[in-house]
């Protein structure tokens, strides 16, 4: 710490800032629970050293991003962080809320496939719309919502703006309408890559394992793990 600047402390054990890791820490006053509290001079950040709720901790939104793409459930996670089940649906909302979807490249080639899942009960069937870049093989769109020209559209719209060179699609009539003929393509073993995927999203997250008793019951948190899983 800078030894000439009085308004900063030494303490016994050496602190960093959890944000920053600044070293250049004061005292700012003490909680309800008498715990003392810190100030970073860097980045304004307040904190104390122990937490008595899990939740504060400042690595718990990243264990929440790695739980969640390792496929645990929202109860799995909230028994393993030892914190409420609500705190647990609010932190994932407000995570995949900060997440920026990736600029979707020019004069690409994407594959575009759906997934059926169902929210809350099985007569609710939703379908996951997604596109694949075929070179970097990463998630650039996504969409939930009923099979509908209308979900549909939310996907591929985003790839025209961005002058896609060919979109890769199986046969279902659906995209026959949206897509224009020069740049879709519905030839056999043209969407393999992005078939593999879905056994890969399947297989990593829990709600959408096939024969599970794992489900969504809220299509916002179903939105936000997709959010976390692709982008996060």
């Amino acid at each position: 710490m800078n030894e000439n600047n009085p308004s900063c402390y030494r303490f016994g054990v050496s602190y960093t800032c959890p944000i920053c890791k600044s070293t250049k820490l004061i005292k700012s006053g003490k909680t309800t629970n008498g715990k003392q509290r810190y100030c970073c001079k860097e980045c304004s950040k307040r904190f104390i050293i122990n937490y008595s709720y899990n939740a504060y901790q400042p690595n718990t939104n990243q264990q929440i991003i790695l739980f969640t793409k390792e496929g645990l459930g929202i109860r799995s996670t909230a028994r393993v962080l030892r914190i409420s089940i609500t705190t647990l649906l609010k932190r994932i909302i407000a995570i995949a809320t900060n997440i920026q979807q990736p600029p979707i490249a020019k004069g690409k080639s994407y594959e575009v496939d759906e997934m059926r899942t169902y929210i809350g009960k099985k007569s609710r069937l939703r379908w996951i719309v997604y596109a694949l870049e075929r070179e970097s093989k990463t998630v650039v769109s996504f969409n939930v919502g009923r099979r509908t020209n209308k979900t549909l559209k939310h996907v591929i719209r985003s790839l025209e703006l961005s002058n896609t060179r060919k979109i890769y699609t199986d046969k279902l009539k659906n995209y026959r309408y949206i897509i224009h003929k020069k740049i879709h393509n519905t030839l056999i073993h043209s969407t393999n890559h992005i078939e593999r995927h879905n056994l890969s999203i399947r297989t990593h997250l829990k709600r959408l394992n096939r024969k599970t008793i794992c489900f969504s019951r809220s299509l916002v948190i179903l939105m936000a793990v997709l959010r976390i899983y692709f982008w996060g």
